[in-house]
Parts: C-alpha cells; structure tokens; sequence
C-alpha cells in the first residue's frame, strides 16, 4: 500500500511540495520563535530544538537567520559570520574548519517559473553541500542544489550557480573559476 508522503517529507528530499501546508506553516512559526529569541540573546547558547545538528565547536555570530534550523548540519570548527541567512527547506551540510562570511546566503528553496503554480505555494527544496576548509566570503550567494568541493574560496559577493571544485577559487556573477588553488 502506497501511502501518500507528507508536504514535509517531500520537502526535506528534493520534492515539490506545497511551502503553505498548516504543519509546514506551523514548525516555521515555531522554529523562527527559537531562532528570534537565540538573536535576542547576548550571549547565544547552542540550543538543540533549534540547530540539533550543529557541532558543540561550531562558532554562530548573531544575528543568524534559518528557515528551521532543523536540517542546517555544521562540522567541527565551522565559523558562520553575523547576518548569514540558512534557508534550510532541504539539509544544508557545512564541512568542518569552513569559514562563512558576513551576510552569505544560502538558498535551497526553488519556484516555479509558472505563475500560477508559484502562487499557490508549491517549489522543490534541492540540498547544498559546502566541504571541508572552504572560505565562503562576505554577501555570497549559494543557490539551491550546488556542491562546494574541500578547500575551495567563494569570492566575496560571488552568485554560486554551478558546482565548485575542490581547491578551486571562484568569483563573481555568475561565479566562476578564477584558479585552480
């Protein structure tokens, strides 16, 4: 028997699912309370309702901005700037010793072109993967779907639309390959 998978199982796994659903809905209110209060803190204190996958020597500056925060995993030493966005409709895996500067965004939520479908609600969610020892700079943009490879440097303000090769440096809009490193 084939049971129907929920708005938020095809969300966390690449399918289109509809962003409006009331328990979609529900755990966004209910996750961005964690993540407001966690900015409003002094002093931010890992909290596991709001980042469970978050290594205990992953360094946040606040402000910090998520979409659940549930799907967001962070390797040991991870270093995330002030005013990074996580929007994490789909997992977002950050690789040990990488560094995130101020203000990056990382996009994994995607809309239809069709209008018609885009107002009502649905998108696919496609996962972003970062390696180890990456060098994200300030104001970059990850889009939805793309891979850093280990020990590569995004530029800052650089618009990531294709994968990235490990030991690569990448800048621009749209990002590309300046050297090999």
């Amino acid at each position: 028997m084939n049971q129907e998978l929920s708005n938020y199982q095809k969300m966390i796994s690449g399918q289109e699912y509809n962003y409006l659903d009331a328990e979609l809905m529900e755990l966004r209110k209910q996750q961005q309370v964690l993540n407001r209060q966690a900015n409003l803190s002094f002093d931010y204190q890992h909290d596991e309702n709001l980042l469970p996958h978050k290594s205990p020597d992953a360094n946040i500056v606040l402000p910090f901005y998520i979409s659940y925060g549930l799907h967001i995993h962070l390797g040991s030493r991870v270093y995330i700037n002030s005013n990074v966005t996580l929007q994490d409709n789909a997992p977002i895996h950050i690789g040990e010793h990488t560094m995130v500067g101020p203000n990056a965004q990382f996009y994994t939520a995607n809309h239809p072109l069709e209008a018609e479908k885009r107002c009502q609600g649905y998108e696919v969610a496609k996962a972003i993967t970062i390696g180890k020892r990456v060098w994200i700079g300030g104001g970059a943009i990850i889009l939805p779907g793309i891979t850093v490879g280990d020990e590569a440097v995004i530029g800052a303000g650089s618009v990531v639309t294709k994968d990235v090769q490990a030991k690569t440096l990448v800048a621009g809009n749209p990002a590309r390959i300046i050297k090999a490193l």
